[in-house]
């Protein structure tokens, strides 16, 4: 099989080549710190070796727990949860989908999300739409107590019983939640739901590979075992022995840090399919997430090409010169769809006559690509030969290895969020939660 590609050579007129090539060493110890837990936050590692470790036996079961629930002529599959719990599915699938699966209705279930925010409109809206569809839910969550999923869970739980009777309900939700602790596990336990074991040692972030992702990218039809193949030999593909001439996720992580200390502070995160949207949110999470903290950190955005050219294209080329662009390229499409010619020409776009769209498309990318290097934009580009299930897999663990190394060169811890319950203790002493009194007392005196 290929293998994803990354280029860089158009971040050279900002930095130089021997400053990348610099970085072999630092990039060798961070490795090394991250295979053997040395470093910070070594107790959340253990997505590092997760594709090569995870089973036969494990996959069966995933593949076997998608058939059943398919079996049941299920209709939508409901995924609670928020944060990690639920944007690596939701990449997957949007990434290998039709982009019209929704109304094209077919044999596999399509995919909807829950406890992802806390909008009523949104919650009424998709609980009127289960009352008439036959379905199914998996609930995300280590702890059971998150609000937004716990909240979403209260409601759609009692639904799907008052639908299905108590006893058909069981077998229509799975848990995703902690081996022993928390009240998820505890209700799992209680019901007798069928159950999967987030592990102590990965962050939300870091568990698009374990049945956090996995059940419902099975359950929507697509090849989980692709998937993690493409993992397993990214992995192997940057590991500690893999020089750095060689290493993707290290040169990533060596040119985005030299870019930084040059004072480009933002990244933005370029696709020109559609399909990849969600592979930004979920690059955005794993990389603000796990770097923007003790006042450090780049950036991370995104945009859709060609689309955001005609809104954001402007700022790019012309606004503060902090940003650079890491590309996002699919070598080849999965359809075909040639230009016809017409006699009238009124449009002015014969010369194109023939051609396929992917080729306009590719020109779009390469013009714009030259055009924001002139402009004092740098660009990087990750090329994957096709989007499909292996290259996703390679993808979703180059980043995961090069944010790593990136928070490790950075100087930061980048598996602990620490800046993340500051909004929930604001929230919980306005709602004022039970043992928040003196929160609620001070924080109504601010207002």
């Amino acid at each position: 099989m290929k293998s994803i590609a990354l280029k860089f050579d158009k971040t050279f007129d900002f930095v130089s080549k021997d400053a990348v090539y610099g970085y072999a060493e630092t990039m060798k110890k961070h490795n090394e710190a991250l295979h053997n837990k040395t470093g910070k936050g070594n107790d959340f590692l253990g997505w590092v070796n997760l594709p090569s470790s995870i089973s036969e036996t494990e996959l069966a079961d995933y593949e076997a727990t998608a058939k059943a629930l398919q079996a049941k002529k299920i209709e939508l599959f409901v995924v609670v949860g928020i944060g990690g719990s639920y944007l690596g599915a939701k990449a997957v699938v949007d990434a290998l989908s039709d982009s019209f699966a929704q109304l094209k209705g077919g044999d596999k279930p399509l995919i909807v999300f829950a406890g992802q925010n806390i909008s009523e409109d949104y919650l009424y809206e998709l609980r009127e739409l289960l009352k008439n569809k036959e379905y199914a839910m998996a609930v995300i969550s280590k702890s059971g107590t998150t609000t937004e999923p716990a909240l979403a869970f209260r409601l759609l739980k009692q639904d799907i019983e008052d639908k299905y009777g108590k006893e058909e309900a069981k077998s229509r939700i799975v848990a995703v939640t902690d081996a022993s602790r928390g009240a998820l596990r505890k209700l799992a336990d209680t019901e007798g739901y069928k159950s999967y074991v987030i592990s102590d040692d990965i962050g939300g972030r870091y568990s698009v590979l374990t049945p956090v992702g996995l059940l419902a990218i099975a359950v929507a039809g697509f090849n989980i075992r692709a998937l993690v193949q493409g993992a397993v030999d990214m992995e192997k593909a940057t590991g500690v022995d893999v020089p750095f001439e060689e290493n993707l996720a290290a040169q990533y992580a060596a040119v985005r840090n030299e870019l930084y200390k040059n004072g480009k502070l933002v990244e933005i995160l370029v696709n020109y399919n559609p399909k990849l949207h969600f592979v930004a949110e979920w690059w955005k999470q794993l990389y603000g997430e796990s770097e923007g903290k003790e006042g450090k950190g780049i950036f991370p955005a995104s945009v859709d090409f060609t689309s955001d050219l005609h809104s954001m294209g402007q700022y790019i080329q012309e606004g503060e010169r902090k940003l650079f662009e890491t590309v996002i390229s699919v070598a080849s499409p999965d359809r075909e769809v040639r230009i016809p010619t017409d006699p009238e020409n009124l449009d002015g776009l014969n010369f194109l006559a023939n051609k396929r769209v992917d080729e306009v498309n590719k020109m779009a990318e390469l013009g714009t690509m030259i055009a924001h290097v002139d402009g004092g934009v740098p660009n990087m580009l990750i090329e994957l030969p096709k989007l499909n299930e292996y290259y996703l897999g390679q993808m979703i663990y180059f980043f995961e290895k090069a944010c790593g190394l990136s928070g490790y060169t950075l100087g930061v811890n980048p598996f602990d969020q620490p800046g993340v319950e500051a909004y929930k203790k604001n929230m919980f002493a306005l709602l004022e939660k039970p043992g928040f009194e003196e929160e609620t007392k001070a924080i109504k005196a601010r207002l």
